[in-house]
């Protein structure tokens, strides 16, 4: 027998987040494995043009959003009936044996539902928390009603679920502290594909050139401009470096929510002469200016999504052999060992992050040993053959149990 398994998702490429980076490993790893994967995105993805859509030769079923303008919280029920009617048609035509829903929970609940109407084992991937997201994204703040009802919705996805899987420590950790027995728990950690990555790549002069980087030391960070990242830090932080070091640059690449508050930042700190905003560049692309930098800065502010949720960024810079520094926020703990394969500072300090960066500058001669090992670490421990290997024996005791749809 084939495995089916019909993935449920917030949305996919041809987006670019370290979200559909992290889907696009797990189905490359379960095809290699033979198992049969389906996809189906929310109506959060974009309004498709057309209800089934292939992008890069991976097939996925569109979720139309509910018409009309919705009041907040009904806005949210609205979009899982969408989810769930839309689910229900493409699992009575894939028939899959597992439903595979990956946050937020707005993708778990219509998974239960369909699940229980169809004789399906629904398994829940948590990435993230909603409740704790949305405090990021200004929409609630922690412990109001919003919340506490996301946070119960949440709890209640997990009760239900045959299985949970989530990417790290903390969430697992977070997960139990809600009652849910540690036997019905799996971490799948994030990954990288070691084989998409060369470590020490040779910077593009001409790129230099055009960015204006030439003869400069760089500072950088590359990805999505969340204010959770803390580039609002690195920013405030940044004149007290240049003090030490003027040769230093700092180049952000990336664009998001933040984007028009950190260039005003720059301005008025009255260094915007020596950062470089490249805007939002091309995923095939973002190879070169990685090449460009000399050390990376992940400057993550302590909340409760950074202390819970391991990212993909540094593991992506270590696969490099780059050089990085980080604050130490929980989900960077559980990635970088300080010294060895990364540095770290103390979160929301301006000052521990210029001193790391000095510090990491001052110590060239252990620049290599660190790059090596970081390498190492995601050789041995961080790839998405050994991750996804996780999925199998739980897939297998819920297809072995009866529990799944007519062959």
């Amino acid at each position: 027998m084939t495995l089916r398994i019909l993935h449920v998702l917030d949305h996919s490429i041809p987006l670019h987040s370290g979200y559909t980076f992290r889907t696009l490993s797990i189905l490359r790893e379960q095809r290699l494995l033979g198992w049969e994967t389906h996809h189906l995105t929310s109506p959060k993805h974009t309004e498709p043009s057309a209800p089934e859509e292939t992008v890069d030769g991976w097939h996925f079923y569109r979720t139309s959003a509910p018409s009309g303008a919705q009041l907040p919280g009904l806005a949210e029920v609205a979009m899982m009936k969408q989810t769930h009617a839309r689910l229900l048609e493409v699992a009575q035509q894939v028939r899959p044996h597992i439903l595979h829903a990956h946050s937020p929970v707005l993708n778990a609940i219509p998974a239960l539902r369909v699940g229980r109407q169809l004789g399906i084992p629904v398994v829940y991937e948590v990435r993230a928390f909603w409740e704790d997201a949305a405090v990021d994204h200004g929409t609630t703040t922690e412990g109001s009603l919003r919340y506490r009802l996301t946070r119960r919705l949440e709890t209640h996805a997990l009760r239900q679920a045959q299985h949970v899987f989530t990417i790290c420590e903390g969430l697992r950790s977070d997960i139990a502290a809600r009652g849910i027995p540690a036997s019905k728990v799996t971490v799948i950690p994030n990954a990288v594909d070691i084989d998409a990555f060369d470590p020490g790549g040779t910077p593009d002069e001409s790129l230099k050139a055009a960015l204006g980087l030439q003869g400069a030391t760089v500072l950088g960070f590359i990805g999505s401009f969340y204010a959770y990242e803390g580039l609002d830090l690195l920013l405030d932080a940044f004149p007290q470096m240049l003090r030490r070091r003027p040769e230093l640059r700092l180049l952000l690449v990336g664009g998001g929510p933040q984007d028009a508050a950190l260039r005003a930042q720059a301005v008025a700190l009255g260094v915007a002469d020596k950062v470089v905003f490249t805007g939002r560049v091309p995923h095939a692309e973002v190879q070169r200016y990685y090449d460009l930098v000399d050390v990376l800065v992940y400057p993550r502010h302590s909340m409760r999504l950074t202390e819970l949720v391991t990212p993909l960024k540094p593991l992506e810079a270590m696969a490099q052999g780059r050089l990085l520094v980080a604050s130490d926020v929980g989900g960077h703990q559980e990635l970088i060992r300080h010294g060895e394969t990364g540095w770290l500072f103390k979160a929301g300090s301006r000052d521990a992050l210029a001193d790391a960066v000095e510090t990491l500058l001052d110590r060239r001669a252990e620049w290599p040993l660190l790059r090596q090992s970081g390498r190492r670490f995601v050789e041995t421990q961080r790839n998405w053959a050994n991750s996804v290997a996780r999925y199998a024996p739980v897939y297998a005791s819920l297809t072995e149990a009866g529990a799944h749809a007519a062959p």
